[in-house]
């Protein structure tokens, strides 16, 4: 028997009315829970996964029917298919589960369909050292490493006193892994090119103790607003933040963590599988490649880059990684060692960087590469 409320299937497929190429489904759902100040928290937590679950089986929903009753039945196949993962045959979701086209752009491991239709892990950073006592404050904590912390329980994380405080940011592991990976020391000199709101930019003045700075830079005004409310909340104050390229050229490290087209957020975000197209992936490769170039002139000589994105296409990865080194031979490709090793993969100019599937930790798909500069 159902758990589902039938009041949850309704507004899903309200804000499923609303959703579409130019208003992404977490944007919608962020307005239509403004308008409908009255829902619970745990409310709409169900309408959140309803609808996203209604992206994840769209292919298997009977389209003649209402959008209610389209939701209901995606989300008895979600309930199916958590019960037994191989009821629904690997071939039905390679077929079904994502666009076609995605085929000439990489592989389709049977684990990789099969985690994207399953709910994302929920990953919290610690405060450096913290982890333990954040895990024992909040209870149901899974502690993985590097203060990276698998929240398991049910509360409303963001109204909890160790939020408020500052004591852990809600972040991907793969988001984290981007900074061990650059491994920043204290009293270095970092610039976060692409920082969004953030959330790489903390973790960066963080490893390095609130010694050295940190300049983050955005073509989004907003997003740097948040940035600073977050900095300020986390207590992080070698953060320098820049709406421009910032001034110099003489920093330990720049990290690229690049627009893309997102394929490694598909189990977080499945809207965006029948938004993306394969012109998206080729005009963004595009933009990554003169980032990376505008980025090396940055670094003096033993300086570290850092190209991130969470995407998993052989266009945006490899392909920019190696067009890259090609034209820059004063760069040296430098190991990556994965989350959930402790040894680096060794360097391989055929097939540089590392690529991490989001079924290998539970996390977003990611892709890093690292180079030094000589």
């Amino acid at each position: 028997m159902s758990t589902w409320d039938p009041s949850t299937f309704s507004h899903a497929a309200h804000v499923l009315a609303e959703a579409g190429p130019e208003a992404h489904a977490d944007v919608v759902l962020r307005r239509y829970f403004v308008s409908h100040d009255w829902l619970g928290a745990r409310e709409r937590r169900a309408i959140s996964k309803a609808v996203f679950i209604s992206y994840r089986w769209r292919n298997w929903t009977d389209r003649e029917k209402v959008t209610e009753q389209q939701v209901a039945q995606a989300c008895e196949l979600q309930d199916k298919f958590d019960k037994d993962p191989r009821a629904v045959k690997v071939e039905a979701l390679a077929a079904r589960a994502v666009p076609e086209w995605i085929r000439t752009e990489m592989e389709l491991p049977d684990a990789f369909l099969r985690e994207i239709q399953r709910d994302p892990t929920l990953w919290l950073r610690a405060r450096p050292h913290t982890a333990h006592k954040l895990a024992d404050q909040l209870g149901h904590c899974v502690i993985f490493g590097h203060d990276a912390v698998n929240y398991r329980g049910a509360q409303d994380l963001f109204l909890t006193e160790q939020f408020h405080k500052g004591a852990f940011e809600i972040q991907d592991l793969a988001s984290q892994w981007v900074s061990w990976v650059a491994a920043p020391k204290p009293g270095e000199l970092w610039w976060d090119a692409c920082a969004g709101e953030g959330g790489k930019t903390l973790h960066l003045a963080a490893l390095m103790q609130n010694k050295g700075v940190v300049w983050a830079s955005d073509r989004s005004e907003r997003r740097l607003t948040v940035l600073a409310k977050r900095a300020k909340r986390a207590e992080l104050f070698n953060i320098r933040i820049a709406e421009g390229t910032p001034r110099g050229s003489n920093y330990d490290g720049v990290l690229v963590d690049a627009p893309c087209s997102g394929l490694g957020t598909w189990q977080r975000n499945p809207h965006a599988r029948w938004t993306t197209h394969p012109e998206d992936v080729q005009e963004l490769a595009h933009v990554q490649m003169k980032l990376l170039k505008s980025a090396a002139v940055k670094l003096k000589p033993g300086g570290r880059l850092i190209y991130a994105v969470c995407t998993l296409t052989r266009s945006e990865t490899v392909d920019v990684a190696k067009a890259f080194a090609a034209a820059h031979p004063h760069f040296t490709l430098l190991p990556v060692t994965p989350p959930d090793s402790k040894e680096p993969a060794a360097p391989d100019p055929e097939s540089p960087g590392y690529l991490l599937w989001p079924q290998a930790v539970h996390s977003n798909g990611m892709y890093v590469a690292a180079w030094q500069k000589t």
